[in-house]
């Protein structure tokens, strides 16, 4: 029965891959939409503000494909292969790191679409509305990082580690 409960973790590695799958495609639909913008500008000469909103809303793109890489590449390394060769900084060990990375990303995100806002001159009455509202999860999504963090002594303590020692 454990061998059985244990190999179900594999069953994390259709999302991981799907989540992989749908971040090449975003990133490179983001590309793309980067690679149309900069020719659009070259040829018709695209008003600042509007090539503005349209790079951002590429670059949107990109960090979301990012987001789904990091997920993607967090999934596996928990529930498969802790061995993954990835950056150091892309490296997940545990949920937390999953989780602090994630909300960076996300921070980003959000950034990026309140700038788009912003600098769009259709929607200044929307300014405020978003600003707020992206204050308020990126205040929320800090209290949650820093409410669920754990103690850094018990960081790269292993499981298995854990429940061997709690059995003696």
């Amino acid at each position: 029965m454990n061998r059985i409960l244990a190999a179900t973790r594999y069953a994390v590695l259709i999302p991981a891959i799907a989540s992989i799958l749908g971040a090449l495609l975003l990133m490179f639909q983001g590309s793309i939409d980067m690679v149309r913008v900069v020719i659009d500008v070259l040829n018709n000469g695209t008003k600042l503000k509007l090539t503005t909103v349209e790079i951002l809303t590429a670059v949107d793109g990109i960090l979301l494909g990012t987001v789904l890489l990091v997920i993607g590449y967090g999934l596996y390394e928990l529930f498969i292969d802790d061995d993954l060769e990835v950056p150091p900084w892309l490296e997940v060990h545990d949920l937390d790191d999953l989780k602090s990375k994630l909300i960076g990303v996300i921070v980003a995100i959000v950034a990026v679409i309140f700038v788009g806002i912003f600098v769009d001159t259709n929607r200044a009455d929307d300014v405020i509305a978003y600003g707020v509202g992206a204050g308020a999860l990126v205040v929320g999504l800090a209290f949650f990082s820093f409410a669920t963090k754990k103690d850094p002594s018990q960081k790269g303590r292993k499981w298995k580690n854990a429940s061997s020692s709690d059995s003696n």
